[in-house]
């Protein structure tokens, strides 16, 4: 009965989980893409580029201003001619100046400026997808460490309730004088061993809940009942998978449009040094009862070109050139780390399931060669530290397969993520 301890307190496990309304990884997803502050931080970031991009736009729309003051002199101004003093103003005046302005033409600088803010915008919003599928592979990570630290205690529980059971028929043994006193130290040192190995699974346990929790914003000690998880079988070839992470990863989405953004930088730079041509009109008022008109309409066509400035804004287009080339650089290195990143992933994907498979296999094999050398020691043919050892084994390939199974999910997860398909 000792040998299918680990499989009655699986199905204790398994069916309080059910009755607990276990937590799913979906459900943890749309908990922690809600409350975590980094992504939160990434969306103001995107709110902002718009933002940005909205304030460029606005640079066609003609401008309005109003400039009104009152002026105090020490004296009357006045001229004077043959030895006659002549007021020309007011000692204290009021002056208002209404203009309306509009850009005609900017060398290029008004579009290239939209493009980058638009650029800008852009690569904000993939890097807040990309920000989002790292807090999923992180909470997923961290949903996988309760599980396994879940089977993790549940092994220990059924080691030491295997050994409990061993020490006492060990113990009944020596009281009787059919075993030495060895045999009963070996099997009491063996259950303190296990007992320690509980100890620190629980704790194991207590921290993977803690780390979930933080990632969703609870209380570090809030109670943590999780839906378990199953290898998801990725078939497609390994080509098609690279083909497909390269077309949807939003890193180089990202890297692309902040190429972009500076590219349109530099003209902007280079539009400096262009004409801008520009139209404004209004009307200025100044009180002065010295003069025919106080108030005058006008309206100026201008032009300014900065012909020669020392070629400063040459060299700055240069530089924003080059960061634009250090991006590519960036991105061409990005490309390859992909590549090996989904490889890597798809043979941990390969790797695990055919540890899965052989682990399942040798857990019906390690319980037998357990029972075999428990009913040996009961009849005197076997010892007791062939005893210890099976159940060592047993407890190794449960570990084993546990481990084999997690990792094999963990690693269909990060395939997804590769792919950005989390």
């Amino acid at each position: 009965m000792i040998q299918k301890t680990y499989w009655l307190l699986a199905f204790l496990f398994l069916l309080s989980a059910q009755h607990a309304n276990a937590e799913t990884l979906k459900q943890a997803w749309d908990i922690a893409l809600t409350v975590d502050h980094s992504l939160k931080a990434a969306k103001e970031n995107t709110a902002g580029a718009l933002q940005q991009n909205e304030a460029a736009k606005a640079g066609i729309y003609p401008k309005l201003m109003l400039n009104s003051g009152f002026t105090a002199l020490d004296s009357i101004p006045a001229t004077q001619s043959g030895g006659t003093v002549k007021p020309t103003g007011d000692q204290n005046s009021f002056s208002h100046k209404l203009t309306i302005s509009q850009s005609l033409y900017t060398s290029g600088r008004y579009s290239s400026n939209v493009d980058a803010t638009a650029a800008s915008a852009a690569a904000s919003k993939a890097e807040e997808a990309t920000n989002t599928q790292a807090l999923k592979l992180r909470v997923a990570d961290a949903y996988v460490a309760v599980l396994r630290a879940n089977q993790g205690l549940l092994v220990a529980k059924s080691h030491v309730s295997s050994l409990n059971a061993h020490a006492a028929d060990v113990e009944n043994k020596y009281e009787q004088s059919m075993v030495a006193r060895n045999d009963l130290l070996s099997a009491q040192v063996a259950l303190a061993d296990a007992r320690q190995q509980e100890i620190q699974s629980q704790n194991a346990l207590d921290l993977a809940r803690a780390t979930y929790n933080r990632l969703l914003n609870r209380p570090l000690d809030n109670k943590v009942s999780l839906e378990d998880l199953s290898p998801d079988i990725e078939t497609a070839p390994l080509p098609l998978l690279t083909k497909k992470a390269l077309k949807q990863r939003s890193e180089l989405e990202t890297l692309m449009n902040q190429i972009s953004a500076l590219r349109h930088q530099a003209d902007v730079v280079r539009g400096l040094t262009g004409p801008q041509v520009s139209l404004s009109g209004g009307y200025d008022f100044q009180k002065n009862k010295y003069v025919v008109h106080e108030g005058q309409w006008f309206a100026t066509l201008g032009l300014q070109w900065n012909i020669f400035d020392g070629t400063v804004n040459k060299h700055q287009a240069s530089a924003v050139v080059r960061q634009a080339a250090a991006v590519q650089a960036n991105l061409d290195d990005r490309v390859s780390m992909i590549r090996l990143e989904v490889r890597q992933a798809w043979l941990d994907v390969q790797e695990t399931q055919k540890r899965t498979q052989v682990t399942s296999e040798i857990i019906a094999q390690a319980e037998e060669n357990l029972k075999m050398n428990r009913d040996r020691y009961e009849s005197g043919l076997s010892t007791n530290t062939e005893v210890l050892d099976a159940e060592t084994l047993r407890t190794q390939s449960l570990n084993n397969h546990a481990n084999a199974l997690y990792d094999a999910v963990l690693a269909a997860l990060r395939l997804k993520r590769s792919m950005e398909e989390l």
